[in-house]
């Protein structure tokens, strides 16, 4: 008899907002960044996380480990809410679930050199003796690739690609069982990206990982991730398997993505949407559908009534036409 499989990480109604306020201190407003977000990551697969700039990505992967608290709604982790944890118990659960940001240098204390970076969680996480720790590290430094000679290095005298390698060995010395990679690829070039690629691969075999993957590189997504969620305005509005959204998008802006990606020979995933304009302000989301402003199949429902996640054709969209949001 089969055992079911639970979720690693599950999210539920999780609502991240910011508060605006004036030149005198007083609450204006708020930023919605991230608005009901529902979803489940299952162990062992690589969840891609997809939109423009603003969308939320970032800031939900951020509220999910914790930098940010949330403003309502649940953070399951292995089947525990750690949404609102104290600070001690958050930190016990920091062991497992690890954060990677965006600019590689960001973790990396520019005073110290890589062997301090790489001992410094082993000293405050674990109980091991100074010749465990340092056996700990050479093999997490082997397993990103990087030599023994690094370790002497401080992080300015290190390449983009290095300075990630040296991001990831300091949160695997940890031994985590989530990592939430931020936008991991950018601004590196094409030759050290692949490679860089391979090493997450070969990471998450090697220490049974489980990714969640932001970035706005579809490309990319599309190479590392089983799944895929497409967030707008701080909501995910199409959710289902990679090869499944790609092949036939749904949702129109989904659809308005993916028309700025080539395939071989030129011809583009879908030739006939484009994406116009500017997001509206998180501060002031639209009604009903918050796509509706630039959405070329918008009609009357959509200005008054908010589009719901359901089932169309083996995947999740937030749409009140997706049955016939066809190529």
């Amino acid at each position: 008899m089969s055992v079911a499989v639970a979720p690693l990480l599950e999210t539920v109604d999780l609502v991240r907002y910011f508060p605006v306020r004036d030149a005198f201190g007083r609450r204006v407003g708020r930023i919605r960044a991230v608005d009901g977000v529902s979803l489940a990551v299952w162990p062992g697969e690589t969840l891609g996380l997809v939109g423009e700039s603003g969308c939320g990505k970032s800031t939900l992967g951020k509220t999910v480990m914790g930098i940010y608290a949330p403003t309502a709604g649940e953070i399951r982790f292995a089947g525990r809410e750690i949404g609102r944890l104290p600070p001690r118990e958050r930190r016990a659960v920091a062991r497992d679930l690890q954060y990677v940001y965006q600019d590689p240098g960001a973790s990396l204390d520019p005073r110290w050199k890589v062997v301090h970076s790489l001992h410094e969680p082993l000293k405050i996480h674990t109980r091991l003796s100074r010749a465990e720790r340092e056996r700990e590290v050479n093999a997490i430094l082997a397993a990103v690739g990087l030599p023994d000679a690094h370790l002497d290095l401080y992080p300015h005298e290190l390449s983009g690609g290095q300075q990630r390698r040296v991001g990831l060995a300091r949160i695997l010395t940890l031994r985590p069982r989530m990592v939430i990679l931020d936008e991991p690829t950018s601004g590196l070039d094409v030759s050290v990206q692949a490679s860089v690629l391979k090493l997450f691969r070969s990471l998450q075999h090697t220490f049974a990982l489980t990714y969640v993957f932001i970035s706005h590189d579809l490309a990319v997504v599309r190479a590392m991730c089983a799944r895929i969620a497409v967030m707008y305005l701080g909501t995910i509005v199409e959710l289902g398997d990679t090869a499944v959204v790609f092949a036939e998008p749904r949702h129109p802006y989904t659809r308005s993505l993916l028309a700025a990606v080539p395939r071989i020979g030129g011809r583009r995933i879908t030739q006939d949407f484009t994406l116009e304009g500017e997001p509206p302000n998180p501060r002031d989301v639209p009604s009903g559908c918050r796509f509706r402003t630039r959405c070329p199949l918008v009609q009357d429902i959509c200005v008054v009534e908010e589009p719901r996640l359901r089932e169309v054709d083996g995947r999740r969209v937030a749409c009140h036409f997706a049955e016939h949001s066809r190529r």
